[in-house]
């Protein structure tokens, strides 16, 4: 079995096998002409991990500028922590405000109810006063009539039996003795009771107007205390608002030391600025604490004012109250006066007839 390998090692050599035997193996080499020796060809250089200027200045940048990120990110939260802090403080000076309304409008009501009760239990007064008056004058007037009549019936008596007439003179002047006793004692019970009435009511006047005193004092002591709550909490707020602004200043001061020294110029400013906007912030609360302190201060005026006009009415009032007493005490006197004359008159008409 013959087989022929023809192999091309190159293109000026050949081998050719060929196989004529079982197991032997003949070769043919036939050699060509030398060629020229040629370079070999340059293996290619892999690139290196070469960085560039312009590559470092993006990454530079794009690291400044999400340094920038965070920090305008930053100072968005803080600018909403204290929008948050401002709306509180804003909404407890709207409770504090609706308070002393409300206390104002319940005081208000209060005294009207109690100025109203008290007018109503002084015309109550100078009613009863008025109908007591109006029933001592008609039994005066009855007494009188029936005076009258007893005189017309001595006169007739006398007319009639001259022989008992002085008998009878003195039975009707025994009678008229005691009658006048009765209507005296009926006149000093009056007064007396009248005098009593008087004092009930100046009683009565004083405890109102301490009544009315004390809850004045107890609402301006409420008053002053809700005032006091408010402004401790307004405090303790700033306080914890000036501790959360020291600690992130710190926070952020620790943070942009770390950082490139090239952006402290900017991180200063920036810290200025935060500076000028919680002075800002600060003057801010000042003048609303001032304009607090002159609201309340003017509620308190107005108060006051109030006060003494209620003060001055009322003192009118009861010095009318008197005039009137002293009018009707003057009346009273003329008619007491007049009815003694007119006792006397009649004990001289008795005593001539």
């Amino acid at each position: 079995m013959e087989s022929t390998i023809d192999v091309a090692l190159t293109e000026s050599t050949e081998v050719r096998c060929q196989e004529k035997t079982r197991g032997g193996v003949r070769y043919e080499v036939i050699l060509g002409e030398p060629d020229v020796k040629a370079d070999p060809p340059k293996k290619k250089m892999s690139p290196r991990n070469f960085v560039s200027v312009q590559d470092i200045e993006d990454k530079l940048k794009a690291a400044e500028e999400r340094r920038q990120q965070l920090e305008s990110n930053k100072m968005a939260a803080l600018s909403a922590k204290m929008q948050k802090i401002e709306e509180a403080s804003r909404k407890k000076d709207e409770q504090t405000s609706q308070f002393i309304t409300a206390t104002r409008q319940a005081l208000e009501q209060k005294m009207g109810t109690v100025t109203e009760k008290r007018e109503a239990y002084i015309t109550d007064l100078k009613t009863k006063l008025k109908d007591h008056i109006e029933n001592v004058e008609k039994t005066r007037h009855s007494l009188e009539v029936q005076a009258d009549e007893v005189r017309m019936a001595i006169e007739e008596k006398l007319k009639i039996a001259s022989i008992q007439r002085d008998e009878n003179i003195k039975k009707m002047l025994d009678r008229l003795k005691e009658h006048e006793d009765q209507v005296l004692k009926v006149k000093s019970s009056n007064n007396a009771k009248l005098q009593e009435l008087g004092n009930q009511i100046q009683d009565k006047l004083v405890q109102a107007q301490n009544r009315k005193e004390q809850m004045e004092q107890e609402q301006l002591e409420k008053l002053r205390k809700n005032n006091l709550r408010t402004i401790e909490k307004q405090k303790s707020v700033e306080s914890s608002i000036e501790n959360r602004k020291s600690e992130v200043i710190n926070l952020l001061e620790n943070k942009l030391c770390i950082a490139e020294q090239i952006r402290e110029k900017e991180i200063q400013k920036k810290l200025e600025q935060a500076k000028k906007n919680n002075e800002h912030l600060t003057e801010i609360k000042q003048t609303l604490e001032t304009k607090k302190t002159e609201q309340v201060q003017k509620l308190e005026s107005k108060l006051s004012a109030a006060e003494q006009k209620r003060e001055e009415e009322i003192k009118k009032k009861l010095e009318n109250i008197k005039k009137r007493e002293k009018h009707a005490e003057v009346v009273r006197q003329n008619k007491a006066v007049l009815s003694a004359k007119d006792a006397d008159k009649e004990g001289e008409m008795v005593s001539s007839g």
